[in-house]
């Protein structure tokens, strides 16, 4: 009897033994083919990302040509290096054409159109005030044919700059780069990029014919520091680029003055756009300075007429603005009209002869001083001629209104 019960424990525990070794044997082969499983998975992602990087490194690698590319395009305007003058201008032309625009306002009595160029990647577009001006609604339309409609940030009729905001994908927004138009020379070579009479995309060349000009604007107020170029300008380059020879904005293309639609060309330059524009797009508008006075040069004959020291330069007050900065702080106009080069001019008033210790030759240099350099609530403290008297007069400058 014991030893049955000693086989049956035997066969027992061989039998145990058994099915433990089979449990093990399929674990291990359950765990083998969830491992297989993980490792093709693992496999899969691996060429996965192997994939993804590739076409990374093809996008890295385009995107490094594109900037060597630029840099040596670049370079070379910079430089001038074995660039012929034409194949410069086609160079700077297929650089900068993407980011001139033509715009197109609907007023209450018709269409007009302009020309307009792209600031920054947010979509705003500088152009001239008189494009937009009075407009019920504007549209924008790329070199690639994608019309936008366009709203206005801010504008200011005083120098005729406007900005414009369309809602654009990104790769429509290459903007242009803004160059110092103080260091601009006569007969420096530019390129006017614009919409002239519709045709989109034109460039014409010319020079710097003059600096410092003075134009009329629609708001009754000159525009002073004025670009004047032999680049040809028609109705639709308006708000357009003048650029200098190294694909820089140098001035915004805004009148010419012909008896037909071409002539001498005008721009309004660059660092009045830098100067205004971050006003523009923060307020909407940009205050100009105001003084309230009207005036003529000093010349011999008025010098000769009032008793003047000789040699003395200046402007002559002909009369000051009743309620203006310069009627409150005590500047005189002229008294009585007199006979002088050919015409009554109002003589008696104070002459200016200096601001702030610089000399002003003339009522010109006296309005872009104030212009570049003062803004409303600035003090502009005035040399002046009283008589026979000097006198240092100070004056707390407004805000033009009108």
């Amino acid at each position: 009897m014991k030893k049955t019960e000693g086989r049956y424990g035997s066969r027992l525990l061989t039998a145990s033994l058994v099915i433990l070794l089979v449990l093990s044997a399929g674990f291990s082969v359950f765990n083998y083919i969830d491992s297989g499983r993980r490792i093709g998975d693992l496999t899969n992602q691996v060429s996965t990302l192997a994939s993804s990087v590739q076409s990374l490194s093809s996008k890295l690698s385009d995107s490094n040509a594109k900037i060597i590319s630029l840099t040596q395009t670049l370079s070379e305007l910079d430089s001038g290096s074995s660039l012929s003058d034409s194949n410069r201008i086609s160079l700077i032309y297929e650089q900068v054409k993407d980011s001139v625009v033509l715009i197109k306002s609907t007023l209450p009595t018709g269409t007009a159109t302009g020309s307009g160029f792209v600031y920054d990647t947010e979509g705003r577009i500088v152009t001239n005030d008189h494009v937009i001006d009075g407009a019920n609604s504007i549209t924008v339309t790329f070199i690639n044919g994608t019309i936008l409609q366009a709203t206005v940030v801010g504008a200011d009729p005083y120098s005729d700059i406007a900005v414009i905001k369309v809602d654009a994908p990104a790769a429509l927004l290459g903007p242009l780069k803004l160059g110092d138009s103080s260091a601009l020379k006569v007969g420096e070579a530019v390129l006017a990029i614009g919409n002239p009479y519709g045709l989109a995309d034109t460039l014409t060349t010319g020079i710097v014919s003059a600096l410092g000009r003075e134009m009329d604007s629609a708001s009754g107020y000159p525009i002073v520091d004025v670009i004047q170029t032999d680049a040809a300008i028609n109705p639709g380059n308006s708000g357009g680029p003048l650029l200098n020879m190294r694909g820089e904005v140098i001035g915004i293309n805004t009148a010419i003055v012909s008896q037909s639609s071409t002539g001498i060309g005008f721009a309004v330059p660059s660092n009045t756009i830098v100067r205004e524009l971050s006003s523009l797009i923060s307020t909407g508008k940009y205050d100009q300075v105001y003084i309230g006075i009207q005036g003529v040069d000093v010349t011999p004959s008025i010098i000769s007429a009032m008793g003047l020291p000789e040699g003395t330069h200046g402007t002559l007050l002909t009369s000051v603005t009743r309620g203006s900065p310069a009627d409150v702080y005590g500047l005189k106009g002229g008294t009585r009209y007199v006979l002088v080069d050919g015409e009554y001019t109002p003589l008696g008033g104070d002459v200016i002869t200096a601001a702030d210790g610089l000399e002003m030759k003339g009522l010109y240099d006296l309005i872009l001083y104030m212009q570049r350099n003062k803004r409303p609530g600035d003090v502009i403290k005035l040399n002046i001629i009283r008589g026979s008297a000097e006198m240092v007069v100070s004056v707390t400058l407004g805000t033009r209104t009108g």
